[in-house]
């Protein structure tokens, strides 16, 4: 009897930036966070979160205090004269945010902090994180990851959207996703689970 050795892979993807409107004064930017991956480090094997450029700075500093001795990677600096209009601008952040994420889970170390998972595979807010990292939740680490999963599921709507899009593909327009709005349910942020692996 022989096993074959699968090797480990952790995909990230920032990508979909969407402006919100938090008053009628401020707005900021959300990303959709997508994870793929096959390591026994991760509770689900896929997930999709939307998370602003200030839950990073949090994480980072969370993650830093937590293991002193690593150089964890920049964030993309926190420019005054960043604008969220300006695709340039927000593309630039994007993929810096994303290869700050590349970076930090290929270190083992930094990977066992369960902040880190709860920042990528829930949609907690950073004290809600803290909480249930420091024992004063009721739900878990890994029951966080599991009823986000199962509440993401709840939107097919977004699914049926999806397969509209692929049909009128020719039209490459991107008015289906305005009609959404940045509203509550973006939180499910068009992450399609496998329904094969989904018998919960």
């Amino acid at each position: 009897l022989f096993i074959m050795h699968i090797q480990e892979f952790v995909t990230v993807l920032v990508r979909d930036p969407r402006i919100q409107k938090e008053d009628s004064w401020h707005s900021y930017i959300d990303y959709e966070i997508f994870i793929h991956t096959n390591s026994i480090c991760f509770t689900r094997k896929t997930s999709c979160v939307r998370r602003r450029y200030r839950e990073f700075v949090w994480l980072r500093q969370r993650l830093q205090s937590n293991a002193v001795l690593i150089q964890l990677p920049e964030l993309p600096s926190k420019t005054p004269f960043f604008n969220m209009n300006n695709p340039n601008h927000v593309d630039h952040r994007r993929q810096g945010l994303q290869e700050f994420l590349e970076k930090v889970l290929q270190d083992a170390l930094l990977l066992s902090d369960s902040r880190l998972h709860l920042f990528l595979q829930t949609q907690l807010s950073p004290e809600d994180m803290e909480a249930c990292v420091s024992g004063q939740t009721k739900y878990s680490v890994a029951d966080a990851i599991h009823s986000f999963a199962s509440l993401n599921r709840r939107f097919p709507i977004e699914d049926e959207e999806r397969k509209k899009e692929k049909n009128d593909a020719d039209s490459d327009s991107e008015s289906s996703s305005s009609g959404l709005g940045p509203s509550d349910d973006s939180i499910s942020c068009g992450c399609k689970a496998s329904p094969a692996s989904e018998e919960s």
